[in-house]
């Protein structure tokens, strides 16, 4: 059977109703290891098998500034038993506080499916019922959604059918530089699911036409070996300066576009004051860039001429956003590829995000598939998502954002299904104490991770192994059917039948299913997608779609909207949809915003985190969490990939040789990585990928404090964000800033303690 996921399709092989393996499609250049990794947690002693509820919850004992969440027991209950308790609870907050008192954010990736959507089905069961508080943006990006609009207008994730395609960058660009570089590993994965990996073999076909390469960042191994890269080694945080000091060089020089930035952008007068010095007396040439960044002047000076002297691309990747001020490196990107001469040609200019997932830079888009339909929310309160432990923590306290004033809502009911904040968010501690505040924390899991352990009332799903569905990830010229491969672990339902039966107590039921069954609405919204296409498509019938499983969709050509090349050719023909019509070089609507963390042109901010600040004294180790390779973010964490890159259990920290022989680590020890906010064990791995003064340490690891209900207890397995600032970039974005933050590593040398991640919690019945 067809099995399609975030991370590729594979099949799967069942043997009298058990999953035997899962096996890459034939037709997959690049398949990624995850997915056989799955068999492993099919239905692994963490599976959520039945109903629980928190016995201190159950019991009515206080919850609103206690440690029980995390730490206390959990009784099971009856399905019938557990949807009234959760009706009701949603029945008793809306009347006592309203209906922004109840917050369905629930951030994350979910599973692949058009119908099965995690927060599709969440979103539509609380609107339905009078409501919730949303949250805005994402953690991936939400600097770069910020920012873009502003700069060259449009939606937000709008410059991916903007920017140039792998196969134009090999026909026509000769030099890419790449500002935190290109990891190959996370073009494994696609929202949504994904039919076969293109993203390496593209990049393949580039260097093969002659493209050079440049990668900027602290970690050489961000590009992958075939691709011959140059590696110039920057201090994390610091992109923004590099760029100025490019940018000044070409200035100086006379190396600059002056026609496009003429015609085609505004306010590079205003920003050419800055970078001389006439604004603030510092003048942002590549040896003030190069005591910054640790790229020497003449390197920096040599790219400047690189860049305007040669068909240039320039491509930002959204981990240098995720940091102190991350809107900057965004922004200066653009005008850096302004200047540079080659905005706006074939294959040239400037674009983001390439290969941090397997439709970026692969193709600009896909025609439109239909999915479980929204409704509209009638509660207008939202707040950015970086900012939920702020809102538990702090209701009713005003903050900026975008120009607007938002007014953080009080939370007594968190509904979380599809996603695990206690992954993605920053400062676990700061958030564990948050997450103490609200009445309930209703949650749907399949497994007993952190979110769950942190759970009152934990309803167990079905995995995308267990329902039926069909695939349809973004910019993937594919539909993927989903049969499920077996039936539901224990007492598992899937996210749609839980609301359904809760939608039933409350009184709408019929509004939610619209009197459909589950593959009936698959059915439903193949035939939709296939009625929208028309003839053109010529998509097969959903019987023979589902007996054959994929479909191909019709490939996207354009014109976009917004293009740099029509801009090129004619800015007043073709404007772009910011106030001006062109690319903002400064703005004059950030500028109105009077903030002292974003100025209306990009500007360089020193980090509060970083390895020239005082704190670097007594944490001197600069951590990178970037994302893994052996998972996406923390699913299938309890996957066999996952588990087989594990060091004693722990998750693998990466230290240069120089600075881990300076503490006197070798590869395979344990070490503990820490500074004020926590501490975390990990497994040492030691590599000269990395430049001096930076660790690596991924994402993902479930959290699993020794005592949950201990501000800064140690984590037994690695997560790194127990080690993270839960701090705004700034008040334009208020993303989030988890690649500013500065450690210490030390030699464990104390009795290791079990890894207990992959344990469920005291169970009674």
């Amino acid at each position: 059977m067809s099995v399609a996921t975030h991370w590729g399709s594979f099949v799967a092989v069942v043997d009298s109703g058990r999953l035997v393996r899962i096996e890459p499609t034939s037709d997959d250049p690049s398949p990624s290891p995850i997915g056989p990794g799955m068999v492993t947690a099919a239905d692994d002693s963490a599976r959520v098998l039945r109903p629980a509820v928190r016995k201190g919850w159950l019991n009515g004992l206080p919850r609103a500034h206690d440690t029980a969440r995390g730490e206390d027991a959990f009784v099971e209950v009856s399905w019938d038993d557990a949807l009234t308790m959760v009706g009701d609870e949603l029945r008793r907050v809306r009347s006592q506080h309203g209906d922004s008192a109840v917050f369905g954010g629930s951030y994350g990736w979910a599973s692949a499916g058009a119908f099965h959507n995690a927060q599709g089905q969440l979103h539509r069961f609380l609107a339905l019922g009078g409501g919730y508080t949303d949250s805005r943006n994402t953690y991936s990006t939400a600097a770069l959604e910020v920012i873009l609009p502003h700069v060259i207008g449009g939606h937000p994730w709008s410059y991916q059918s903007r920017m140039p395609m792998w196969d134009e960058i090999a026909e026509n660009c000769e030099l890419v530089v790449a500002f935190g570089g290109l990891a190959l590993k996370n073009s494994q994965i696609n929202p949504g699911g994904l039919a076969r990996h293109q993203t390496q073999d593209l990049q393949r076909r580039c260097r093969a036409a002659g493209v050079r390469f440049v990668n900027v960042s602290p970690i050489r191994s961000d590009v992958a070996g075939f691709l011959d890269a140059e590696w110039l080694p920057v201090v994390p945080n610091t992109d923004t300066a590099a760029m100025l000091g490019i940018a000044h060089t070409m200035l100086v020089n006379g190396w600059h576009d002056e026609d496009f930035l003429r015609r085609c952008c505004v306010g590079f007068d205003r920003f050419a004051s800055y970078l001389l010095g006439e604004l603030d007396g510092v003048t942002k040439d590549a040896a003030w860039a190069a005591r910054i960044t640790g790229i020497s002047r003449d390197t920096l000076t040599d790219l400047a001429r690189r860049l305007t002297t040669q068909r240039s691309l320039i491509m930002v990747n959204y981990a240098v956003q995720r940091a102190d001020h991350g809107e900057q490196p965004i922004w200066m990107s653009v005008v850096l590829a302004a200047m540079a001469g080659s905005m706006g040609r074939p294959g040239c200019g400037w674009g983001a995000g390439y290969a941090t997932m397997d439709a970026t830079g692969v193709a600009p888009g896909r025609p439109s598939v239909a999915t479980i339909p929204a409704v509209s929310n009638p509660v207008l309160d939202f707040i950015p998502v970086a900012r939920i432990a702020d809102t538990l923590l702090h209701p009713g306290r005003t903050i900026d954002y975008d120009g607007h004033r938002l007014t953080l809502p009080e939370l007594r009911l968190v509904y979380w299904c599809g996603g695990n904040p206690f992954h993605h968010h920053q400062d676990l501690h700061r958030l564990a104490r948050a997450w103490q505040r609200p009445d309930t924390v209703v949650v749907h899991e399949a497994w007993w991770n952190t979110t769950a352990k942190f759970a009152d009332i934990v309803l167990p799903v079905a995995t995308g192994l267990e329902r039926d569905d069909f695939a349809a990830g973004f910019s993937d010229p594919h539909l993927v059917a989903m049969p499920r491969v077996r039936e539901p672990e224990g007492e598992s339902r899937t996210d749609h039948q839980i609301f359904a039966a809760l939608a039933a107590r409350l009184g709408y039921e019929k509004e939610f299913t619209q009197s459909r069954s589950e593959i009936e609405w698959v059915r439903h919204l193949y035939e939709q997608t296939r009625d929208q296409l028309g003839d053109e498509a010529a998509l097969p019938s959903f019987e023979d779609f589902w007996s054959s499983s994929t479909a191909e969709l019709p490939a996207l050509t354009g014109p976009f909207p917004g293009s740099f090349e029509a801009l090129r050719s004619d800015p007043r023909r073709f404007p772009l949809p910011t106030p001006s019509g062109r690319i903002e070089i400064f703005s004059e609507e950030i500028n109105s915003f009077g903030y002292d963390d974003c100025a209306g042109h990009p500007t360089w901010f020193e980090p509060v985190e970083w390895l020239h600040a005082d704190r670097a004294d007594r944490f001197p180790l600069h951590l990178i969490s970037n994302q893994p390779a052996s998972r996406l973010h923390s699913q299938y964490d309890n996957g066999g990939h996952s588990l087989g890159s594990k060091i004693r259990g722990r998750e693998p920290v990466t230290l240069n040789p120089s600075d881990a022989g300076s503490r006197g680590i070798e590869t395979g020890m344990i070490v503990r990585v820490y500074n004020d906010r926590g501490s975390c064990l990990a497994g040492a791995v030691l590599s000269d990928d990395l430049m001096p003064g930076v660790v690596q340490l991924s994402t993902g690891a479930w959290w699993d404090p020794v005592r949950p209900g201990l501000s800064g207890t140690m984590d037994r397995h690695g997560n790194p964000n127990v080690l993270t600032a839960d701090r705004p970039c700034s008040r334009l974005s208020q993303g989030p800033s988890a690649l500013s933050a500065l450690v210490e590593v030390e030699l464990y040398e104390d009795p290791l303690p079990d890894v207990l991640a992959f344990t469920p919690p005291n169970l009674e019945h």
